[in-house]
């Protein structure tokens, strides 16, 4: 039988040419199978597949499972090579054991050519040929990317006795509605460019080779083209693209539908790995995915593309999954599917051909995380004082200098609470539920306040990344947050529009009709009110359901969406509100807009001084005691840098001005290390506050509290030639708990968690308002994560130590740490002393050269400023060298360190380390 793609060429599967890149060839075997039909057995097929299972048994290892690995097109069993190595290697060090069957599909890699038509059924029965032909008994876990991701989730829904779990990379189970399939394929479809661009020539294989990042070595290249080297070898390639789908009419329809239907009915363990950069199975395919398998382990890489098998260490990732998931229960445990699973199995036959499952598409999205119910007990909500103070008069936001109308803008805890009801039931009738996220692109202030707290109110789950990440930054954000709606003022949704962010929109203010219809905006914010002023808002949500995501700064790595359940958001809320004395009757002068948010949740007044947001240097004196004016502030928070320029335009503050600063009690300033001269200069601005510099991150608001007082005392501690010195951030507060994982000889942080004395190793932390978990980044999750459950333990990415009298002193970041050939240096103490030299008024350590062989270099900002960055003046060096207690090869000075956005005060010592290498190097010394 011939058709498109399978031109009547047939030849048999042969082993592979020894020598290809990274590929053993003792792993290759060929397999016979007698090729099955609903009705009757048919012909004897061939297959290749790379196998472990023979080395397991020559040393006497018995697997715990199996996992089979389906390779999509064009590629082969090649791309798992370092799967079946890597598993291997584990069963030698005395892991789990899992064989790695990795097959070529038949017409591909160097499997049989037959010369049939094989559409999507036939594919996924010929997989169940040759497990029945191997003999596999299970458990087993499904491996599959592009089509073999389908392929393999069909075997999976088809062998529900045999399954384990799943595991995926970058493939799609259903087209979503209204969107066409993706350019690249709908060109390859093309009439008269299909055969030429998949079989006669080489263009298909080649464009997908070029999606690696980076670039794959030509050694690699080869590996895949090496079955491919002649038309009557590509005729698989041809026929996989002309199998696609496109619309309900094609004959693979019904089983992608049916195959669809089947994934959504798995309950056992799942595994997503995806590239962001893949141009064929863009985010709304995970989505999809997430939403058929809400309980999946996802990781999106932001750098990977199509070919993530090659772009990431997927061997690790798998590896690691099946250990924590499946490896010490795998061998032991009966294996199950759920009821709906054999429901699906049984009603289509193990190998049969199905029909369409009445409803492909999932009835809840992925995000949907958490239980449904909304009892809070007496636990109270973050919108409980709103509600209390729904028919208060009195003022609960001042906008020093809102976007537009006069200022500034005064907002009553009547007029807040009715506009959140209003906002929320009019979400609530546009469609808005329970799950959908939405993602605030609007400025701190009265709008951005009604929004969150509307979406919190009916249960969506608001998307939060600060306006400092930039336009990339805020790209990369939403992109992965992939919001359902986007609520934004003019300046974000023209960038939603530009750089193509995901979902619905709403505008904050009223656009002309050009303008709305240009931006893709379907309402306004007042649109929305209107429309729910007459309706209720629905039930709430509980208390485990996921609340926000709020991302991170990006100032100690790429910016990550950090989720929390509403029990943590009020958690967080509960522990500001213990520590620094607010609530009802107090006022809160917020400089940093989280704590601008959580205001409301706390009851408190809130003034939001005028400043631009994604610069803290703008902030001064004058505005800040405006604002404290406006709501009789009792507590002020601002950042280092906000705080320093506060500091330094003081002298223009009017008698008034200052006056207005007098009710002020406390005063916080967090984000980075805050300097004790700044800190009591700032106590002299504000003579009846108390200063605190709270330390704490995105995953955790609140770890530890320190008063000025505090810092004196600790520094007046007696010193040891040994000290590490750095930060003292104080003992912990609000429920928090801290230990020390200690650092071995090459800096990693490999000890248990203790509280030590005089231990440096990485910072780790506990409490109640601890984050829930990252978004879409199980990776990351859980190289952070220490313990489960009860016992849920953060890895800050910090270094430091505890003293005897439970401080914490902060050391540095553990990406910072330098191993030189005499030892582990962290950075802090030797800046601290560095920064005491006259004329540097900040420093920053960091290492050149090779792990455990680096030597130290001081990068130094000097006052005043110099004009070119370069090496110091063999005086200023000198001083360094002898100020620092440790060897410094050379000693570097910038006009400006490179910092953060958000903060303006995080150096970032990994882009300085690389400049200083170069400038080391003989390069020109350019400004970092």
């Amino acid at each position: 039988m011939t058709s498109p793609g399978a031109p009547g060429w047939t030849a048999p599967a042969s082993l592979p040419a020894r020598g290809l890149a990274g590929l053993d060839a003792g792993f290759s075997r060929l397999v016979d199978a007698v090729q099955t039909t609903p009705d009757a057995a048919g012909p004897v097929r061939t297959w290749h597949v790379l196998d472990n299972g023979p080395r397991l048994d020559e040393r006497g290892v018995a697997p715990v499972g199996t996992v089979l690995a389906v390779h999509g097109n064009p590629t082969w069993s090649y791309l798992w090579r370092r799967l079946v190595a890597a598993a291997t290697e584990a069963a030698d060090a005395g892991r789990p054991a899992w064989r790695v069957v990795a097959v070529d599909q038949l017409e591909m890699g160097f499997s049989e050519r037959t010369g049939e038509h094989r559409p999507l059924a036939r594919r996924v029965r010929d997989l169940g040929d040759l497990t029945d032909a191997l003999g596999l008994a299970g458990p087993v876990v499904t491996l599959g990317h592009d089509w073999g991701g389908v392929v393999s989730l069909g075997w999976a829904v088809d062998h529900p006795d045999l399954l384990a779990g799943v595991a995926v990379l970058n493939t799609a189970v259903h087209q979503p509605a209204g969107t066409p399939v993706p350019a690249p394929l709908r060109l390859a479809l093309r009439r008269g460019v299909l055969a030429s661009s998949t079989r006669r020539t080489t263009a298909f294989l080649d464009t997908t080779l070029a999606l690696a990042h980076p670039p794959l070595p030509p050694e690699v290249r080869a590996g895949y083209r090496a079955p491919y080297r002649s038309a009557d070898r590509r005729g698989g390639i041809e026929g996989f693209v002309a199998d696609i789908p496109v619309d309900a009419t094609h004959e693979s329809a019904a089983e992608l539908d049916r195959v669809a239907g089947g994934v959504s009915a798995l309950d056992v363990p799942a595994l997503v790995l995806w590239g962001a950069r893949d141009p064929v199975f863009r985010d709304r395919y995970l989505d999809d995915l997430q939403a058929r398998l809400p309980h999946a382990d996802v990781h999106r890489f932001e750098a990977a593309g199509h070919l993530v098998a090659e772009d990431v260490d997927h061997p690790a990732a798998v590896l690691d999954w099946l250990d924590d998931r499946l490896g010490a229960s795998a061998a032991a445990a009966p294996h199950r599917a759920d009821a709906a699973a054999r429901a699906v199995a049984d009603t289509h036959g193990r190998h049969a051909a199905a029909g369409p499952v009445a409803d492909p598409a999932p009835s809840r999205p992925a995000h949907a995380a958490g239980h449904a119910g909304s009892d809070w007990g007496d636990r109270e909500p973050l919108w409980h004082h709103l509600e209390a103070l729904a028919d208060s008069p009195d003022t609960a936001l001042v906008e020093l200098a809102p976007a537009a109308g006069p200022a500034p803008r005064v907002v009553s805890w009547r007029l807040l609470a009715r506009r959140v009801r209003e906002i929320a039931a009019g979400l609530d009738a546009l469609g808005v539920r329970r799950g959908d996220r939405v993602s605030l692109v609007v400025p701190p202030g009265a709008d951005l306040t009604a929004v969150l707290y509307a979406c919190l109110r009916i249960g969506a789950v608001v998307v939060v990344a600060d306006a400092g990440l930039g336009v990339r930054g805020l790209t990369r954000a939403v992109r992965g947050a992939r919001p359902d709606v986007v609520i934004g003022a003019v300046p974000g949704l023209s960038a939603a529009r530009a750089l193509g962010w995901p979902g619905r929109r709403i505008s904050v203010t009223p656009l002309a009709p050009a303008l709305a219809r240009t931006l893709g905006v379907e309402h306004a914010l007042a649109d929305v009110a209107e429309l729910g002023a007459h309706r209720q808002p629905p039930a709430p949500p509980g208390p485990d359901d996921t609340a926000a995501v709020l991302f991170t700064s990006g100032s100690t790595g790429p910016a990550k969406g950090v989720v929390y359940t509403h029990a943590q958001l009020a958690a967080a809320c509960r522990a500001l509100a213990t520590r620094y004395d607010l609530g009802p009757g107090t006022g809160l002068v917020a400089g940093f807009a989280p704590f601008a948010l959580l205001a409301p949740g706390l009851g408190a007044r809130t003034a939001i001084p005028a400043m631009d947001v994604t610069s803290p240097r703008t902030l001064t004196a004058a505005a800040v005691a405006d604002a404290a004016a406006a709501v009789d502030a009792t507590v002020l928070f601002l950042s280092p840098a906000a705080l320093a320029n506060v500091v330094a335009t003081a002298d223009g503050l009017t008698v008034e001005q200052r006056a207005g600063l007098r009710s002020v009690r406390t005063f916080l300033s967090a984000g980075a290390p805050v300097p004790v001269d700044l800190l009591a200069r700032a106590a002299e601005l504000l003579p009846h506050a108390t200063p605190h510099t709270p330390y704490g991150m995105t995953e955790c608001l609140v770890v530890t509290d320190i008063t000025l007082d505090e810092i004196c005392d600790a520094a007046a501690r007696p010193r040891t030639a040994s000290d590490a010195g750095g930060v003292c951030v104080g003992r912990p507060a609000a429920g928090a708990e801290v230990r020390i994982s200690a650092l071995d000889g090459d800096g990693a942080a490999t000890g248990a968690p203790a509280a030590e004395p005089g231990v440096t190793g990485e910072i780790v932390v506990s409490a109640p308002h601890l984050k829930e978990r990252y978004d879409r980044l199980h990776l990351t999750d859980r190289a952070s994560a220490r313990g489960t459950g009860a016992e849920r333990w953060h890895r800050t990415g910090d270094v430091g130590h505890l003293d005897a009298e439970g401080r914490l002193w902060v050391e540095g970041r553990l990406a910072h740490v330098v191993v030189t050939a005499d030892g582990v240096v962290t950075p802090v103490g030797v800046e601290q002393r560095v920064d005491a030299v006259p004329g540097v008024s900040r420093s920053a350590l960091v290492g050149v050269g090779p792990r455990g062989a680096a030597v130290l270099v001081a990068v130094v900002e000097t006052s005043p400023a110099a004009r070119h960055p370069g090496l110091a003046a063999p005086d200023l060096a000198a001083a360094v060298r002898a100020a620092a207690g440790r060897p410094v090869a050379a000693v570097l000075v910038v006009p400006r360190m490179p910092t953060d956005v958000r903060h303006n005060s995080k150096i970032d010592r990994t882009r300085l380390a690389a400049w200083a290498d170069g400038v080391l190097a003989g390069r020109r010394a350019r400004r970092p």
